[in-house]
């Protein structure tokens, strides 16, 4: 991740964290201060990676993430509601919707192989017979189970579950009711829990929320 950590530096014109209080380091970023946001960048940089490495188990794609995160970040900072002095909340949900572009885009790269390779050579129908089957017997696991979810439920899980946000900070990262975050949590948990059930039985054995 040394390489990520570099290339935002620079391009920001950062400088090292300084261990001050959040709420005065984000009224210093907002006003375009890059030592501050520097500061935040610090702070949050290992939460954002390890959520996104999380959704998309592959090292680069999450140094990837977290770049475009913090970038985002920076670009909407004047935009970005804080939640109890933190922007932890904005940068999960981001992450979130950059992981899930990401993975959109790594799909269709996959596919796009997939239809070269389809091309340019004629598969024993045998093998490809084996393949499904192999397919059928490998259910997916936790982080597969969880992409399957829509937008709002993985928002909710990750705030309130992953990363143990309280339903009130949720509420304000998400701009809806504590009510409305409580009903959505119930609901994204139930429906975590079926599509485990569904898909993953030897992975649910043991797992809840």
């Amino acid at each position: 991740m040394a390489g990520t950590i570099r290339w935002v530096r620079t391009l920001l014109g950062m400088t090292a964290a300084r261990g001050t209080n959040e709420y005065e380091v984000w009224a210093r970023a907002v006003e375009g201060d890059a030592g501050a946001f520097g500061e935040l960048f610090d702070e949050h940089r290992d939460r954002v990676f390890g959520h996104a490495l999380r959704a998309l188990a592959s090292r680069h794609d999450a140094e990837d993430a977290t770049a475009i995160v913090f970038l985002e970040l920076w670009r909407h900072r004047r935009r970005i509601r804080v939640v109890n002095g933190s922007v932890i909340g904005w940068l999960l949900v981001t992450t979130n919707n950059v992981c899930r572009n990401q993975a959109r885009s790594n799909r269709r790269y996959r596919l796009a192989l997939s239809k070269l390779s389809a091309e340019r050579s004629h598969p024993d129908p045998s093998d490809e017979l084996g393949a499904e089957l192999d397919r059928a017997r490998t259910a997916p696991g936790v982080r597969e189970v969880f992409a399957q979810l829509n937008a709002r439920d993985q928002d909710i899980l990750t705030l309130c579950v992953l990363e143990e946000l309280t339903t009130a900070e949720a509420a304000v990262a998400l701009r809806i009711p504590i009510g409305t975050v409580k009903s959505r949590l119930y609901r994204a948990k139930n429906r975590m829990a079926e599509l485990m059930l569904q898909n993953a039985p030897d992975v649910r054995e043991g797992w809840s929320l």
